[in-house]
């Protein structure tokens, strides 16, 4: 794999910026392109693989003013903890819920799930790489299988997904899948993404009506 020790131009940024990482400008240009985070309305969100924060903190100061009123709410996961001392306390929001844990986890699932149902599913989750791309692209495949399960199960009718995979294999047939179950499925790959990466975007953007999330919380978060 190659070595990313040396900071580039979107990583100063992102710190000078009060951003953990530079995968921060990859949510935001796909953002810009698509409107993922739709500002203007009611608007729960989930981010899976949000560690070390820069996805949540970008939805939560693009959406600020939505979370002081209670008109939004993100929850997130991931298997480290977020750097708080980028979040200036936004991460201890009342409206932002956040799991230490494996997505894959059946307890992790359920939880998550519970505050659905969810506007956006957005996971730029990636796998520990072991320099064997053939193994580090089906984890990678995996990981990202995981996050349209998230997406398809708990996402309203109209909602919008992004998902980070790396490029191999049957990664297209995922694709594939999010055109079958959404209005359009896209694959882009941000400026922010290393050259030398191997790294892309899948999104969704309006999800099919289909009744896969019946949940107690459906009809409070639909009165968010």
């Amino acid at each position: 794999m190659a070595n990313y020790e040396k900071p580039d131009h979107w990583t100063v940024k992102a710190k000078s910026e009060g951003y953990p990482a530079r995968s921060v400008y990859k949510l935001k240009e796909a953002d810009e392109k698509f409107s993922l985070v739709k500002a203007g309305q009611a608007v729960r969100i989930l981010d899976l693989g949000a560690a070390p924060g820069s996805w949540s903190l970008y939805v939560l100061r693009k959406l600020a003013l939505r979370f002081q009123n209670g008109g939004a709410f993100l929850a997130a996961a991931d298997l480290a903890p977020l750097s708080t001392e980028y979040g200036k306390g936004l991460f201890e929001s009342e409206h932002f819920f956040f799991v230490q844990g494996d997505i894959t986890n059946p307890g992790v699932r359920s939880a998550l799930l519970d505050q659905g149902p969810y506007d956006l599913v957005m996971s730029d989750a990636a796998p520990a790489t072991t320099g064997n791309r053939s193994v580090d692209v089906m984890r990678s495949r995996e990981l990202a299988e995981t996050a349209a399960d998230y997406a398809l199960s708990s996402l309203r009718p109209g909602g919008n997904f992004i998902v980070k995979i790396f490029q191999g294999s049957d990664a297209h047939l995922l694709l594939k899948k999010i055109r079958e179950c959404f209005s359009a499925g896209k694959s882009f790959k941000p400026a922010a993404c290393r050259s030398e990466s191997f790294e892309t975007y899948y999104i969704g953007l309006g999800k099919k009506r289909e009744d896969r999330f019946t949940n107690a919380n459906t009809t409070r978060a639909q009165g968010l």
